[in-house]
């Protein structure tokens, strides 16, 4: 049986906040996570490191993820990594074309091919998953999304709030 302990992932992102919330995400469910900030940063980890899964920008600098993703698919040893398109331009003209190539051309294919920016992060970890083929356990999403609430929770809470918050978990 395959686990997250046993996979790396590459999160590939040009936004240093979305790069470290996916990260965060993907360690809280018990991956190990790579990162890179642009297509050739990340071309020269897949290569050195090979991860068991990308997580890709579509737009990025120096070379986009689509172009990142034909040269993956052309080099018959890193063609079978799984990748999933994390974007915020499926809609926009800047990533609707690339997007829509991609689809096309049949080198991704099926519903979870892709993921709209903001994500959620039960839906980013189950699409991980699947495409690598783990069981999902009650225990791991609700880690997860326990995390995700609590996030959500601080965001919005007054001082004093917080500070009991701290207090409760201290007693723990």
């Amino acid at each position: 049986m395959e686990r997250a302990e046993d996979k790396t992932i590459l999160v590939v992102d040009d936004e240093p906040d979305v790069r470290n919330y996916l990260k965060t995400v993907l360690l809280d469910a018990g991956f190990k996570v790579l990162t890179a900030a642009d297509g050739e940063e990340a071309l020269r980890v897949i290569r050195d490191q090979k991860p068991d899964f990308i997580s890709l920008d579509l737009i990025l600098p120096k070379k986009s993820g689509h172009k990142l993703l034909y040269e993956l698919r052309k080099d018959k040893a890193l063609s079978r990594i799984p990748v999933l398109i994390v974007t915020a331009h499926a809609k926009t003209e800047m990533g609707r074309g690339p997007l829509e190539e991609l689809l096309e051309s049949g080198m991704m294919s099926g519903p979870g091919a892709y993921l709209e920016k903001p994500v959620n992060p039960m839906t980013y970890v189950r699409a991980v998953k699947r495409a690598l083929h783990i069981e999902e356990t009650e225990a791991a999403e609700d880690k997860v999304s326990l995390k995700d609430e609590l996030q959500t929770r601080l965001q919005g809470a007054s001082p004093d709030a917080l500070r009991r918050a701290l207090e409760a978990l201290a007693k723990e």
